[in-house]
């Protein structure tokens, strides 16, 4: 069950110091580093989590999803930005103690500030205009730290509602939230910076986000979050897959009593013209989340998106595929490219983000490349599992610590291909040499399959369709129909997961032909 922690109005009225508090004197919601807010939230998140547990749908209650802020989804909403409640002052300069260990001349170095004192310093301004250029990490750090705190500020609140939670099922109750949308979101405003430190709380047990919002065919549309580095961490990952349909209506069709004016009206509300494009759309949810080891749900947003015996049929079939083949970890198709993400870098994009998506607009040519990959958090950089790896992308890193650099080093003498982007361009290091492409941040899925091909990377196809393969899956979506060669890295029997028919029971060469709008999922067994 999803509980909305955002105070109603009446609360809001009747409790104005614990609100954001705008500069023309009025209040909007609450100050997230508010305690009267947070404790009064808690113990109310509390009771309800209680009375549920001793109501008649106890039995079906496996789990709280906490959720706050813009879109149920930890999002600052605007008006909370530069939020001026003396709360959020004072809660940042209990950030700067921690962080500069109370040592007021690391603070002042570090700002560039004589005069900054701990008990007078303010967050800096996160609604300056958008200036299109790279922040001075030197002399900008005051905003990097308002940035930081910003993230950390959200990160605290749902591992503490998370904790309360816990506390009232007795631990019998899982918890998770949406956060962390690094890959996508790329306004720092946002608040989702801080998925790092997130990962680290012991009362979380998933984290979720919808797919990325380029919803055209013949797109990968990945997770928001570098989901290897929340496996990693121990910590579940589902899917809110809110793939719209051809039966999508508006909402102001659909209820008009509940819909704001002038929202949920755009494009991204609306679905594909056509209901083959539909069904390909869901089973291409099905194949990611099956070839990359998540899980996920169908969200029907206001009601009838699914509402077809063909969609339906796609929904009771995925279910199925989850029970009716083991999870394996599938060890012969382990991605061996490896992307590594910043989840800061967009603190040091002054543009409020349009310079950290010209690189991570790479995530869509990634998906049509015909090799898998697994994207980790940077934070993560020395736990990640080198030796299964071919390439390693470090997708935004402005620079590199002397530990990482050190890491680059050992990579390369293992024979590992490491591409690095920023904001200057790109550099490949391969084993024999080294290459400097100036203002390069883009490529096209043809320009990196020809750099995996080179560092020795299986890929399983070439047709530029979006390939998901791993864990024993294989799922190809495509736009033109007409017959695809896959090729495998071993013998394996195929069967087509749809119908469950065998295909082949050996091969390393699947052929097979494809309608065009479609979406096909395989089944892959190894041989020994």
């Amino acid at each position: 069950i999803r509980l909305y922690l955002d105070p109603p109005l009446w609360w809001e009225k009747m409790n104005p110091e614990a609100c954001s508090q705008l500069p023309d004197g009025t209040t909007f919601r609450q100050c997230f580093s508010s305690d009267k807010w947070r404790e009064a939230t808690g113990k109310a998140l509390g009771d309800c989590t209680k009375w549920l547990l001793s109501s008649e749908w106890a039995e079906y209650l496996i789990g709280i999803h906490v959720a706050a802020g813009g879109t149920e989804e930890w999002f600052y909403h605007p008006a909370q930005r530069n939020d001026i409640n003396p709360a959020r002052a004072e809660a940042f300069r209990k950030w700067l103690i921690k962080k500069y260990n109370g040592d007021i001349a690391a603070l002042r170095n570090s700002w560039e500030d004589e005069n900054v004192t701990f008990t007078g310093a303010l967050p800096g301004n996160i609604n300056e205009p958008a200036v299109n250029r790279w922040r001075d990490p030197v002399k900008e750090q005051k905003i990097l730290d308002t940035y930081r705190f910003h993230s950390e500020t959200l990160a605290d609140n749902i591992e503490y509602f998370c904790g309360i939670v816990k506390e009232a099922s007795a631990r019998k109750l899982l918890t998770g939230a949406f956060y962390g949308y690094h890959y996508y979101v790329t306004d720092p405003r946002m608040g989702h910076g801080a998925l790092s430190k997130l990962l680290e709380c012991k009362d979380l047990d998933y984290l979720s986000s919808p797919n990325t919002y380029n919803r055209v065919i013949g797109e990968d549309w990945p997770p928001m979050v570098a989901i290897k580095s929340v496996h990693l961490h121990g910590k579940l990952w589902l899917a809110e897959n809110d793939t719209r349909t051809s039966i999508t209506t508006l909402l102001k069709d659909r209820a008009p009593g509940v819909a704001p004016a002038r929202q949920y009206e755009s494009g991204v509300w609306l679905g594909p013209e056509d209901m083959e494009t539909s069904v390909s759309f869901l089973w291409k949810n099905t194949g990611r989340m099956l070839s990359y080891g998540y899980g996920g749900w169908w969200f029907d947003m206001w009601g009838g998106w699914y509402s077809d015996p063909r969609l339906l049929y796609v929904l009771e079939r995925s279910k199925d595929l989850y029970t009716s083949f083991p999870q394996d970890d599938g060890e012969k198709m382990h991605p061996e490219v490896c992307v590594i993400s910043d989840e800061e870098l967009c603190f040091l994009d002054a543009s409020y983000g349009s310079l950290t998506e010209q690189i991570l607009s790479n995530r869509y040519p990634l998906g049509k490349t015909g090799a898998p990959y697994d994207l980790y958090l940077r934070t993560d950089i020395k736990k990640i599992p080198p030796d299964k790896f071919k390439v390693i992308w470090l997708l935004g890193f402005p620079c590199m610590t002397d530990d990482e650099s050190d890491q680059v080093i050992k990579w390369q003498q293992k024979g590992i291909t490491v591409i690095t982007t920023n904001g200057e361009g790109t550099t490949i290091t391969g084993a024999e040499e080294k290459v400097f492409i100036k203002d390069k941040k883009s490529w096209s899925d043809s320009q990196l399959r020809e750099v995996f091909r080179n560092a020795g990377v299986h890929i399983y196809s070439d047709a530029g369709d979006v390939l998901y393969a791993g864990r024993n899956w294989i799922c190809v979506h495509a736009v033109a129909g007409g017959l695809r060669t896959i090729s495998l890295p071993f013998s394996a029997k195929v069967t087509d997961a749809v119908s469950n028919k065998t295909l082949s029971h050996r091969t390393n060469d699947i052929r097979i032909k494809m309608n065009s709008k479609s979406t096909i999922l395989l089944r892959i067994d190894p041989l020994k």
